[in-house]
């Protein structure tokens, strides 16, 4: 008789602190506030303990998200990953940023429990990282990637952004370069195209926002060059050697469960989700008198999740049927057909949002229920 493990169950942690704003971050972050490190964590500590029971299992992964989570003390993360509820192997991932890579703070955080690391690289050209208001230089992502694969994780990343007006196309293919042509290569990369966000520095200069047509082309680029080097693409922005996918963020493409905690963090079991305050002071204050930090919540009808789950598929190499897409046949060259499932094709991955819009769900679609706390 077979044993299947437990079923998936994330839980993200929110860790708000950064040492400066980058120009295109929405985030909610804070700057100047490190001494409220060890209270936030206790704070986030005292709320996981309150919600255990929203959880169905031990956690199969755990991802510290921010914000820079590599800023707090690795003993910290660990008090708070002591909190959570684990299944054998849970992925644990932290993000990082290269200023903090020194050898034996990373080393620190794999004694507390973390098992996988994502390092904001972005460029590692010079006037592209002073565009994008980065602190760290393009120089250090080789003593990085050095420190982070002699760490002791057992898989990780490098990410980049990519289609600043700043950039060329010989300063993504450096990019790209600088990640690879050594020997602790990433076994996973992701590459995001920059998006302007409203209310930040780059979204009120006109002049620095992104063309369209640009991030297109630049998009196609980090993909042949990646593919050239034997990473596959898993989700639109993502690409893995084989057997370093990141198990959370396949979690929240499958629609799956996860429990998420801290200021401003989302949560999604079975079709509800919710979230809590975006104030970090407001947040520290209900925790702290025993009170919840829930902001809201939405109730998703069939028809949503259902849509829902569709166009987060469509974004994966593994598709969608054939069915749920209304006349395909007119969408050539933009997605290809695999068995019964249809895949989008590197100019389809561009144009992902507009041929979700093509999605067939059946019954109508039902407003979710919303609510306050």
């Amino acid at each position: 008789m077979s044993h299947r493990g437990p079923a998936p169950c994330g839980v993200y942690v929110h860790i708000p602190f950064c040492q400066s704003r980058c120009d295109y971050c929405a985030f909610v972050t804070y700057v100047g506030v490190d001494d409220l490190h060890e209270r936030y964590c206790d704070a986030v500590v005292a709320e996981i303990e309150s919600r255990s029971a929203e959880k169905d299992g031990p956690a199969t992964s755990v991802f510290f998200g921010g914000g820079t989570p590599s800023r707090v003390d690795p003993l910290l993360l660990g008090r708070i990953l002591e909190a959570i509820d684990r299944a054998p192997g849970c992925e644990v991932t932290i993000e990082v940023n290269p200023e903090d890579a020194a050898p034996e703070r990373l080393a620190a955080f794999v004694r507390a429990g973390v098992t996988r690391m994502s390092v904001g690289i972005q460029s590692t050209a010079p006037h592209v990282l002073a565009g994008l208001g980065r602190v760290h230089r393009g120089d250090q992502v080789r003593s990085v990637a050095k420190a982070v694969a002699s760490s002791g994780v057992s898989t990780w990343s490098m990410d980049l952004i990519v289609g600043s007006v700043e950039e060329t196309d010989d300063d993504v293919i450096r990019s790209v370069n600088d990640l690879l042509d050594h020997e602790h290569a990433p076994p996973h990369v992701s590459a995001y195209l920059l998006s302007v966000e409203k209310g930040t520095p780059l979204s009120r200069d006109v002049n620095r926002h992104p063309d369209d047509d640009v991030l297109a082309e630049r998009y196609e680029l980090v993909d042949s060059l990646l593919e050239d080097r034997g990473y596959r693409w898993y989700e639109v922005s993502n690409w893995a050697s084989d057997g370093h996918r990141c198990r959370h963020n396949q979690l929240y493409w499958s629609q799956g469960d996860y429990l998420g905690v801290g200021v401003a963090a989302h949560s999604h079991a079975r079709g509800m989700r919710r979230w809590n305050v975006a104030n970090l002071t407001t947040y520290l204050e209900l925790v702290e008198r025993g009170a919840s930090p829930l902001l809201g919540f939405e109730e998703l009808s069939e028809a949503q999740r259902a849509f829902e789950s569709l166009s987060l598929a469509l974004r994966t190499a593994e598709g969608v049927p054939i069915e749920t897409i209304e006349r395909p046949d007119d969408l050539e060259g933009f997605v290809e057909r695999r068995g019964d499932r249809l895949v989008l094709t590197v100019a389809g991955r561009r144009m992902a949002d507009a041929i979700a819009r093509r999605l067939v769900v059946p019954g109508d679609s039902v407003e979710g229920v919303q609510g306050a706390g």
